[in-house]
């Protein structure tokens, strides 16, 4: 399938599509991952979930952009959703440097960003090693993925 939106649609209770992130799930806040759900997905054998903030001024050597926060897989194919403050399931390497959430916390003064959380549906569920960067993780699944959609929120510091 390649990297396409498809019609799983991906929710959360913490915040609606376009709508700002509570400082709760920030850097600023409790800085804990919001609850997320899916619906209408393809029939998968695993997910794999990954927040990415594309509007960070940072472009590294290996030719990424923005800033990662969040890169999670190994969720079952029967799981549909996240709970807030999840500590389930694998965990990669965020842009911190650290395994599992950082929440949104953009430099002072930058003006609004926005966090593209990804829903990423799996025709296979090989299990993987933790620590993967979102780029591992994107370049060892892209030949079994059946299936992604995003949810958009926004955070903005003073």
């Amino acid at each position: 399938m390649g990297f396409a939106l498809s019609n799983m649609k991906l929710t959360s209770t913490a915040f609606d599509q376009g709508s700002a992130i509570p400082v709760q799930y920030t850097g600023e806040g409790e800085d804990i991952s919001p609850a997320l759900g899916w619906i209408d997905a393809p029939e998968a054998s695993a997910y794999a979930v990954i927040c990415h903030d594309p509007d960070a001024p940072l472009v590294t050597n290996l030719g990424t952009y923005g800033f990662v926060h969040w890169v999670l897989y190994n969720i079952p194919g029967s799981a549909n959703g996240l709970d807030q403050a999840t500590d389930d399931y694998t965990k990669g390497k965020n842009d911190f440097g650290k395994e599992g959430y950082g929440g949104p916390m953009p430099p002072n003064g930058h003006g609004k960003h926005q966090y593209y959380f990804w829903i990423l549906a799996l025709s296979d569920d090989t299990s993987l090693e933790a620590g993967l960067t979102m780029g591992q993780l994107l370049a060892r699944i892209e030949p079994n993925l059946i299936g992604m959609n995003r949810l958009v929120g926004t955070y903005e510091r003073d």
